[in-house]
């Protein structure tokens, strides 16, 4: 397994579901729940990309092969950690957003 390419993976498939997240809190602000909905969906599998690769290194090290802890290593942890985070507030995010938009239709309305 080449390590480097399996760390840049997992930086690579993070920062893309990180940035699909932000991009569905920004659509749910504009009361577009189903594109907020598919982003996060497509954050979703991304994330499943960058966990596929954290494990084949889990693996690696289970097996007592591990070269080394590097910076980007670390690097691409941090990355992984913080792109689940950012899609677990996304969701509520998405949720609360929904809420605020049917409140304001209701008053609009009614």
């Amino acid at each position: 397994m080449d390590l480097e390419l399996t760390i840049i993976n997992i930086i690579n498939y993070s920062g893309e579901a990180r940035s699909l997240c932000m991009e569905a809190i920004g659509y749910a602000k504009d009361g577009e729940s189903e594109k907020a909905k598919k982003s996060i969906e497509e954050a979703n599998n991304k994330l499943s990309e960058a966990h596929k690769n954290q494990t084949l290194l889990i693996q690696e090290e289970a097996r007592g092969e591990t070269k080394s802890i590097s910076l980007l290593l670390i690097h691409a942890q941090d990355h992984l950690m913080n792109a689940i985070t950012v899609r677990d507030m996304a969701t509520e995010f998405v949720e609360l957003y929904q809420v605020i938009h049917s409140l304001k239709e209701e008053k609009h309305h009614g």
